[in-house]
């Protein structure tokens, strides 16, 4: 689930996030911006990991890694809820 805090937050294309609702700014990789930047369009999580191998042509294992370790920092920030 995702809270409205992650939907408010300002995200640029270098990767530089603002969240104007505490003034907490964050930096992220490529794979953390095309993550996050597809949770904020309303995709599914369960399907970010198929959308990383297509796009990074990683093995799903990899890519479903990648998502769960991204997933877990989203959550120790408070921005998604599971």
């Amino acid at each position: 689930m995702f809270t409205d805090q992650l939907m408010t937050l300002a995200v640029n294309k270098n990767g530089f996030i603002f969240d104007p609702e505490n003034g907490v700014s964050y930096t992220v990789n490529d794979t953390g911006l095309f993550i996050l930047k597809h949770l904020q369009k309303g995709v599914e999580k369960e399907e970010i990991p198929k959308l990383l191998e297509a796009e990074y042509e990683v093995s799903l294992n990899s890519a479903s890694s990648d998502f769960d370790h991204f997933w877990s920092m989203l959550k120790a920030l408070h921005l998604v809820e599971d």
